[in-house]
Order: structure tokens, then C-alpha cells, then sequence
């Protein structure tokens, strides 16, 4: 039997997740944030862009009781071009996008301590049929969402940098990760054409 409640575990969790998105993001410089790393642009500081967006909607706005208080353009406005939550502009600075999304994240936490787990929500941007829901199902939600982003981050933290998550040292120096990578690349071409 766990020792805590399921929710009370994930609100822990999501908590976990926060900080290593957070970690993910300390002591680069801004080219490296803003980088676009992938084929479809994925970078950085645009996927904790897109986490304000995430909290502020569903642990905010979607629970009716009390909207994130600062606004979002990137979401309010309606004209905005396609992907706008998933890179930051000139004029979003990094210490903006990250108090902003501290700030989220804090008022998510308030909004669940004041309405409970219980509470019904309502997913506008959902079908219909599905809308209604609860704080708990949309906690569930934001947790899932900030975890696959935060393994996202990592790896794009690591591609940077070659700095891992935080149980990389656990397993060996800068010496057997090189020789662990080698014993990989020796297994792998053998499998090539």
C-alpha cells in the first residue's frame, strides 16, 4: 500500500518535474536557449514557454476559480501565428520566461490547495463530449506533460553540454561514459548496411 494518496504523490511529482526543467535551463547562455535543436525547431527556452501555457490553462483557467493573473499573448492573441508557446521572442527574456513560468507554477499550486482534487474543471479547448473533468484528472494532466517535457530537456541539455540528469555521475566519470558510448557504437555497427 503507497504511503502517501496517489494525488499527493503527484503533486510531488510535478514538483520534481519543475525542478528539472529548471535545471535544464541553468547556466546557459542565451544562443543556447533559443537555439532551435530539432527539425521542427524544439528549443529550450520555448518548451518552458509552452509549460506557462500548460499550468496557467489547465490548473488555472480551466478550474474557473482564479485565471493566472499576467497575461499570455502568445495565448490571448488570436491572431498569433502557428507554435508562438514554443519559442521565446526578442522581447521575452529568458529571466521573463522563467519568473513567468515559476509564477505559473506557483499559482497552479494555489489554485489546487484552495478548490481540492475534487473540484469539477471545464477544457474549453476540448471536445465537447469531454469537457467536463476534475482538478484531479487535469493534475494528472500537467504532470504528464511537464515530465515528458522535462526528459525532452534533458536530452537537449545534454546534446548541449553533456551535462545529464542528476544520476549521471552515479554511474562513472567523463572517462567511462566515453568508453560506455564506444562499447554502444561497436554494438551498433554491427548492424549497419
Amino acid at each position: 500500500m503507497p504511503s502517501t494518496p496517489i494525488r499527493q504523490d503527484d503533486r510531488g511529482y510535478l514538483q520534481e518535474s519543475r525542478s528539472q526543467v529548471l535545471r535544464c535551463v541553468d547556466a546557459l547562455d542565451d544562443y543556447q536557449l533559443r537555439h532551435p535543436m530539432t527539425p521542427t525547431g524544439t528549443n529550450l527556452l520555448g518548451v518552458v514557454k509552452h509549460l506557462i501555457g500548460i499550468e496557467a490553462g489547465y490548473l488555472g483557467a480551466c478550474l474557473g476559480r482564479r485565471p493566472f493573473h499576467l497575461p499570455l499573448p502568445w495565448i490571448a492573441d488570436e491572431s498569433a501565428e502557428p507554435n508562438r508557446d514554443m519559442w521565446a521572442t526578442e522581447d521575452e527574456s529568458r529571466d521573463y520566461i522563467l519568473d513567468l513560468y515559476r509564477q505559473a507554477s506557483a499559482h497552479s499550486d494555489a489554485v489546487l490547495d484552495e478548490v481540492g482534487l475534487l473540484a469539477a474543471a471545464d477544457v474549453p479547448w476540448w471536445p465537447e463530449e469531454s469537457r467536463a473533468t476534475t482538478a484531479a484528472a487535469l493534475l494528472s494532466r500537467v504532470l504528464k506533460d511537464t515530465a515528458m517535457h522535462a526528459g525532452q530537456l534533458q536530452i537537449l541539455r545534454e546534446l548541449i553540454d553533456g551535462r545529464a540528469g542528476s544520476d549521471r555521475d552515479d554511474a562513472g566519470d567523463d572517462d567511462w561514459w566515453a568508453a560506455y558510448c564506444g562499447r554502444l557504437e561497436d554494438v551498433a555497427l554491427r548492424f549497419s548496411g
